[in-house]
């Protein structure tokens, strides 16, 4: 969970039994060096912590009875919560961006109920009950709550996306977002995990507008949190789709190595881990050997749990996965890598990867990234490779670099090199 870190706590790690191979979670970590990771990218979601009592007038209940009302004209409820919407157009979230110390600093474009019903009066897509999701509240202090929903504009047309850039509001893809985060920040990261979260949701809304068992047309119920089959004799609910997806570190732990792969689709020189879907029927561990092995040949015994991380930026069809990290010890040695699968697989030194670490300027591609929404929010685009931010000092290219901190294989890779994952192993070991 950590890049370049320091830590204190020895040993603080609980067991959890699955199958033959028990899953240790990470140790807490006190000490923090100036790259440490409170949580995941995407996770954290500062609107969503707790789940209010139906009788809160913030809850989703009573939020969509206030809903209505607004909807139908009645504005003078007392103790009525603020609503704020967050309009996305084809996976992409709303935003803007401001200067801090002049740096540019990406937020989230949340327009009031009254400024949406506005922005939307005469374009294609209505604000009601059967459009707004519900996302979470917050309070502001003094018992005043505001309550969050997400929309879905994508047929509101092009004129929509001309009005709100007029206020220097632009529809930006979330995985630009990613990049562009401050993961120092903890205000960035919460938007982030809020951005995540309502793509996941109004994804898997556009996705799952037919009920897979009876045909019917399925509508919104509970704000949005669930869908019900609009058939009388069907009636069948539909919950958020979650696709768990295991990554793994394989650690060959007697000649120091851990093994990296390339996937076609990747930069070029970027290295990861190996991940895979889960399938029906087998544990965490068990999809962690069985991907290692189909993907490299390897053949894995030990696997000890590390984190894991929300990842609502797959393509539209798999809109919430669920990256579940381990770490993987190597049985065999020799790599015979599945070319459907993987363009290359190596083992590498942790000197080289730590090298990879260092070389790689995250710090330097979030602010390119950061500068491009500033850009984008104020009319002008401009292209940029994410591969040609990281440079060498120099300025040549690193030889490879791996996923910045925004994702869980940056966290597994750098526990590895800092020497953390050796503790969960001796960890393992005494109990």
């Amino acid at each position: 969970m950590i890049f370049l870190l320091s830590f204190t706590n020895s040993a603080a790690t609980h067991l959890v039994s699955l199958s033959k191979f028990p899953i240790l979670r990470t140790p807490q970590f006190s000490t923090m060096s100036t790259n440490f990771f409170k949580s995941h990218a995407f996770a954290g979601n500062p609107i969503k912590l707790r789940t209010p009592k139906p009788t809160d007038p913030f809850s989703p209940p009573s939020a969509l009875k206030t809903l209505k009302n607004l909807l139908l004209g009645n504005t003078h409820e007392p103790h009525s919560p603020n609503f704020k919407i967050l309009p996305f157009r084809k996976g992409r979230p709303l935003a803007g961006s401001v200067r801090d110390s002049n740096e540019p600093n990406w937020h989230l474009g949340w327009l009031s109920f009254g400024d949406c019903k506005a922005f939307l009066e005469n374009s294609e897509v209505n604000l009601s009950e059967d459009t707004l999701v519900y996302l979470g509240s917050d309070s502001e202090g003094d018992g005043v709550y505001v309550v969050y929903w997400g929309i879905d504009v994508t047929e509101a047309g092009n004129g929509l996306v001309k009005e709100l850039g007029g206020n220097q509001f632009c529809f930006v893809e979330l995985r630009t977002l990613m990049v562009a985060t401050d993961w120092e920040n903890a205000s960035s990261m919460g938007q982030l995990a809020i951005a995540g979260h309502a793509r996941s949701l109004l994804e898997w809304h556009t996705v799952s507008r037919f009920c897979g068992f009876c045909g019917g047309k399925n509508i919104l119920i509970e704000a949005g949190r669930r869908k019900q089959c609009s058939n009388e004799l069907c009636k069948k609910k539909i919950y958020p789709r979650v696709d768990p997806v295991v990554i793994m570190l394989v650690i060959d732990k007697e000649n120091d190595r851990a093994l990296l792969s390339r996937q076609s689709r990747f930069v070029p020189r970027m290295w990861s881990c190996l991940a895979g879907f889960m399938e029906p029927g087998e544990s965490l561990e068990e999809a962690v050997r069985r991907e290692t092995w189909e993907e490299t040949g390897i053949e894995v015994g030990q696997v000890v749990y590390h984190s894991s991380q929300p990842w609502p930026v797959g393509p539209s069809s798999m809109p919430c996965q669920l990256m579940v990290g381990f770490f993987a010890y190597a049985k065999s040695l020799d790599i015979n890598v599945d070319k459907e699968e993987l363009e290359d697989a190596k083992w590498h030194s942790r000197e080289d990867v730590k090298k990879a670490l260092t070389i790689a300027e995250y710090k330097k591609a979030q602010r390119t990234a950061a500068g491009k929404v500033d850009q984008m929010c104020k009319g002008v685009e401009r292209g940029q490779s994410l591969s040609s931010d990281f440079n060498v000092e120099s300025g040549e290219l690193a030889p490879m670099f791996i996923p910045g901190p925004f994702a869980i294989a940056n966290h597994l890779i750098s526990s590895w090199v800092n020497g953390v994952e050796s503790q969960l192993a001796s960890s393992f070991s005494n109990l």
